[in-house]
């Protein structure tokens, strides 16, 4: 059992020490019973313009391979066109003309303005294609004031929650989904986790980087790692793939492509008018099994007119359209255009974190006793600051006596901590 500390360590860090059973499992595989670590963070391309004395940033890529065309699985060959284009037109108006007598009441869906995050999902009449097209404006703010970032960390964090939530959607509630981009840029990484029911969290390695540094250079070279977490699951899922893009939505697009076998187009940017975040968002199409050839085929017809409504050459996308008012449900309106649309249903991501005096207590019972001696005596009482949300808790020398030294028990054993609570919570 290690547990690190920093030879300059003038406070504790909250973050993510993860136990199970008698072991640790790497940063890779936090859990929901994850709170805290020591500290070694401290705090699209984007365009700059000038606007009002204020710099304006938008996060965008010169490149749409991935965003505008599919990523398939490597030797899939399922989705290659076996008809002729009149059949591709025959079929969607067939679907338009099937949908046509039984339309859906999408009304539950608007959502005027983008005043709410939302995060919708819809399928083609004939079952081949899934769309989910999110907005989050509210929640990256949130997220911007509890960690003081700027523009560039901020777009790093907004894209790596969007692909989270757009990924993770339709997974049960109480399901984990963990995105992690750990390159060797100077943002440090980048953290970000949901749950089946949109609670979200995240942080990154230096929320106070400048605007001195493109998207790809703040990520720099390293790996996209992604966990997938139930409590009934005897251990999580970990997939890897390495950071090709450096932009993240196109680099999860890859991750799904070759890790999870998911042949989609996958697009999440944002923008910035100096440290206020006033669009986010993205979408993520999957084909499903036996998705017929006509059907992709209009999709990507579909994709290209979204592209030229987004402008910038699908710069940005779909953050332009996000701003000029458009929603998700008219996002998903133009993608399943000619295809039937059958809403699945919509969520609103709030931001949500785990972090309790509880699980600082579990961490430092895990320190040697010398070492929380050493911290007292030098700093006069113990300080952690969560990651996730920047609440900052304390504890007294007496305090942590009481709390930390008389307790029993093994705190680095699950099932031991689990019962351990479960009695003081009947207490």
């Amino acid at each position: 059992m290690a547990i690190t500390r920093a030879t300059f360590l003038p406070q504790l860090i909250m973050a993510t020490i993860t136990m199970s059973c008698t072991k640790f499992r790497p940063l890779a595989s936090i859990t929901s019973c994850s709170a805290f670590q020591f500290p070694s963070l401290s705090p699209s391309p984007l365009r700059l313009a000038s606007s009002l004395g204020r710099k304006q940033w938008r996060s965008s890529s010169a490149h749409a391979y991935g965003r505008t065309v599919f990523r398939h699985p490597r030797g899939d060959l399922s989705w290659r066109m076996t008809s002729s284009p009149d059949d591709a037109s025959s079929t969607t108006a067939s679907a338009a003309s099937t949908t046509s007598d039984t339309l859906p009441d999408l009304e539950p869906y608007q959502n005027k303005n983008n005043l709410d995050d939302q995060v919708f999902s819809a399928m083609s009449a004939d079952g081949g294609l899934k769309v989910t097209v999110a907005t989050m404006r509210n929640l990256l703010n949130e997220m911007m004031i509890q960690h003081t970032m700027n523009a560039v960390p901020g777009d790093a964090l907004g894209r790596a929650t969007l692909c989270a939530l757009m990924a993770s959607n339709g997974m049960q509630e109480e399901q984990m989904f963990q995105i992690t981009m750990k390159g060797d840029g100077p943002l440090r990484g980048c953290v970000a986790i949901v749950t089946g029911k949109g609670e979200a969290r995240g942080y990154v390695g230096n929320p106070s980087l400048g605007d001195d540094f493109t998207l790809k250079e703040a990520i720099g070279a390293g790996t996209v790692q992604v966990v997938k977490n139930h409590p009934s699951w005897p251990r999580p899922y970990n997939g890897i793939t390495g950071i090709k893009h450096g932009d993240i939505d196109r680099d999860v697009g890859i991750y799904l492509a070759d890790s999870e076998q998911r042949s989609c187009a996958l697009a999440a940017a944002t923008s910035f008018n100096g440290f206020l975040c006033t669009a986010a968002g993205g979408y993520l199409v999957e084909r499903l099994p036996d998705c017929p050839p006509e059907t992709m085929s209009r999709m990507e017809r579909n994709l290209a007119k979204l592209v030229e409504m987004n402008g910038s050459d699908g710069e940005a996308l779909p953050s332009n359209l996000l701003l000029e008012g458009k929603t998700p449900l008219d996002i998903a309106s133009v993608l399943l255009d000619g295809l039937g649309m059958e809403p699945l249903g919509q969520l609103e991501p709030k931001p949500s974190c785990e972090c309790s005096e509880e699980k600082l207590n579990r961490s430092l019972r895990l320190l040697p006793r010398e070492e929380v001696d050493t911290i007292l005596r030098e700093e006069g009482c113990v300080e952690a600051r969560c990651e996730f949300c920047g609440k900052v808790y304390r504890m007294g020398p007496d305090e942590v006596e009481k709390q930390i030294f008389a307790a029993k028990g093994d705190a680095s054993n699950d099932e031991e901590w689990k019962k351990e609570m479960k009695e003081k919570g009947e207490n």
